[in-house]
């Protein structure tokens, strides 16, 4: 877990309250595509990324609490992208940020053990404090990697409403019986939507383990620009402890800074408004000058 002194002793949870409280609900997308590495002068290539992600790093230290990696953009470059993303993952822990993995992983259990081991180790190569994790094989196939998650100080985000116009059908279905398939999750609503379902899921694991702290340390996915309604979601629903949230839309996709409360409700306080190409289209000149202006407004937004 990063050293960054956001530490309450409750695990993933307390370390995110406390980056909240100390620069408000900013995360920064690290999304090192083609364009944005040519217009900063960077080659579409493993050193182009590396170099790509360590200035935008160095650009976020001390003016946002939370930097969100897009693992796809490494990759795409085989061991050397890898290595690369090892390089970014370390630099931004060293520096005191949270680091969100965004590999939107999912498996059966066994292998998504491995994932989880992968990512949430202490002392992995690819170490990070959280990470995103696909639910839609079974909430149930999670729940192994959700124990890993937690025992080990670390958290997940799983998605549960996202933005893209294909999942709309399938997240907004209503479920014909109880939602849950695994014994040790709190049976969803015979009414709920698929993505209900999975954040009552997600808030019953977290309810379960009440003794980390008044913040959970697993999360969902809420993309910003979502018609919450549509999907069955109330966002002015009470969750004990407090449901993380990772919310992408924002700048680019749509979303305004002013927007939070009235978009998240009672989920507000507790959700990251994430954005990358409006802040990473500001260039490497330009980028801590926008990460800053962007922080400070969601801050005021939540006065």
């Amino acid at each position: 877990m990063s050293d960054g002194g956001f530490g309450l002793g409750f695990g993933f949870g307390g370390v995110l309250h406390s980056a909240l409280e100390a620069f408000g609900p900013l995360c920064v997308g690290i999304d090192p595509h083609d364009f944005l590495l040519e217009e900063w002068g960077l080659p579409s290539s493993a050193a182009g990324v590396r170099e790509f992600g360590l200035r935008a790093v160095d650009a976020a230290a001390g003016r946002a609490g939370v930097v969100k990696p897009q693992v796809a953009f490494f990759e795409r470059f085989g061991s050397a992208g890898y290595a690369a993303l090892e390089d970014v993952l370390a630099a931004a822990r060293a520096a005191g940020l949270i680091v969100i993995a965004d590999a939107k992983r999912g498996d059966i259990d066994t292998s998504l053990a491995g994932y989880a081991e992968a990512w949430l180790t202490p002392g992995s190569p690819l170490e990070a404090d959280a990470m995103t994790i696909n639910p839609f094989q079974g909430v149930g196939s999670l729940a192994g990697a959700l124990e890993y998650a937690v025992a080990n100080g670390k958290g997940m985000f799983v998605l549960a409403a996202t933005s893209n116009p294909e999942a709309a059908a399938l997240q907004g279905a209503t479920l014909p019986g109880s939602g849950s398939d695994q014994a040790s999750l709190a049976p969803s609503l015979a009414t709920a939507t698929v993505s209900r379902a999975i954040i009552d899921d997600v808030s019953a694991f977290n309810a379960g383990r009440i003794e980390e702290g008044p913040v959970g340390s697993i999360g969902v996915v809420l993309g910003a620009t979502v018609d919450f309604a549509a999907r069955g979601i109330d966002v002015t629903a009470a969750h004990a402890p407090a449901l993380p949230v990772l919310a992408p839309g924002f700048g680019h996709q749509g979303a305004q800074a002013a927007d939070v409360r009235r978009l998240f409700g009672a989920l507000a306080p507790y959700t990251l408004a994430s954005e990358s190409r409006s802040l990473l289209q500001a260039g490497p000149r330009g980028l801590a000058a926008a990460i800053d202006a962007r922080a400070a407004e969601l801050r005021a937004a939540l006065v």
